[in-house]
């Protein structure tokens, strides 16, 4: 099983060195972050739940510190993309969260999934 989200992430350069300076106009940059999901049931599981609302970052200011510390860079600001994930994880996570609705005070999976994810999950085939 493989999933892993996708962000896009401003950053904003800064020199570490009073020496140094950087133009202004080349400091600030996009990049495209990956990061792995757990598994299903296991310990980080419900980032998505705890992160994310329709498909966006719920709370800026927390999604951009996140986005920092995975970095280790200042971030400007931070977006969420999609949910990639392949049949089996995908399967495994209807199943989790089928198991307790009450979780995610929902009447049934695909209400929980549009309402954390959005339209942002994309199921890779295992040609991908």
């Amino acid at each position: 099983m493989e999933a892993r989200y996708v962000f896009r992430a401003e950053l904003r350069l800064e020199a570490d060195e009073a020496e140094v300076s950087l133009e202004p106009s080349t400091t600030g940059t996009t990049v495209t972050v990956f990061r792995e999901a757990p598994e299903p049931g296991e310990e980080g599981w419900l980032f998505f739940r705890d992160t994310l609302w329709r498909g966006e970052v719920g709370d800026a200011e927390y999604g951009r510190r996140l986005a920092e510390e995975w970095l280790g860079e200042p971030v400007e600001s931070v977006s969420f993309r999609e949910l990639q994930v392949d049949e089996a994880y995908f399967a495994a996570l209807k199943k989790e969260i089928a198991d307790d609705l009450e979780l995610f005070n929902a009447e049934n999976v695909s209400e929980v999934l549009s309402k954390y994810l959005g339209s942002s999950i994309r199921v890779r085939g295992d040609d991908e």
